[in-house]
């Protein structure tokens, strides 16, 4: 049996973290190693602990979890933000996901949903609530009508295949999904994935297909 996935909570709310904590704990594959009220409380803990996924409320005292976030990924790029809050304001969803977040939650999420999260964001992928993703599409459209394509911005050019698979991954799609849709092995499409994660120099797909929409190449 592999290790539980180690899980830093950041909630300025007590009641609602232990909750929290007793609901997670109930499942063999997860271990709650930390929990803290605020910001700076997070990235400190995040240092020592060195979790593999940090649930993350954005409105919290000191520093919130935008700025909070921005400083994990900077600093531990190997640790997740999974975002767990109460409002999913527009401006709030696209400055968490900037900022590094691989997924983002409501609080009124059932919790097989939200364990389900914490194991995809946990694999390297992203996860995106209906509601917000629907935002997140929405978002990019608005950026696709204003933008020119700008593939010269990046340091390394997209191969073909590349931009291909990138255009599918904006969309949503799995790397299962997008090799049925190309016609190639779910390895290559994944090694594909990983080359354009380092050319564009983003650390999940959630931020590539954002660059993506940004550089007009999706």
């Amino acid at each position: 049996m592999s290790a539980p996935i180690r899980l830093l909570l950041a909630d300025d709310q007590a009641l609602f973290r232990e909750g929290l904590k007793t609901l997670l704990e109930l499942s063999e594959e997860l271990e709650v190693v930390a929990e803290v009220s605020n910001g700076q409380e997070a990235i400190k803990q995040a240092s020592l602990s060195k979790p593999d996924v940090v649930l993350m409320d954005l409105n919290m005292p000191e520093l919130d979890g935008v700025a909070a976030t921005e400083a994990i990924c900077e600093a531990q790029p190997a640790t997740k933000i999974l975002v767990l809050t109460t409002f999913d304001d527009d401006d709030r969803v696209f400055d968490a996901l900037k900022a590094g977040a691989s997924g983002y939650l409501l609080k009124d999420t059932p919790s097989t949903e939200l364990i389900n999260a914490i194991k995809t964001v946990n694999r390297g992928e992203s996860f995106l609530q209906p509601s917000i993703a629907s935002k997140v599409v929405a978002e990019f459209n608005r950026m696709a009508t204003r933008s020119q394509p700008r593939r010269n911005l990046l340091p390394e050019p997209l191969s073909h295949r590349e931009e291909e698979v990138l255009i599918w991954l904006a969309e949503g799609f799995s790397n299962k999904e997008i090799a049925v849709k190309l016609d190639l092995a779910e390895g290559t499409v994944k090694n594909h994935v990983s080359n354009i994660l380092g050319k564009m120099g983003v650390q999940d797909r959630t931020q590539a297909a954002l660059r993506a929409r940004d550089l007009g190449l999706a």
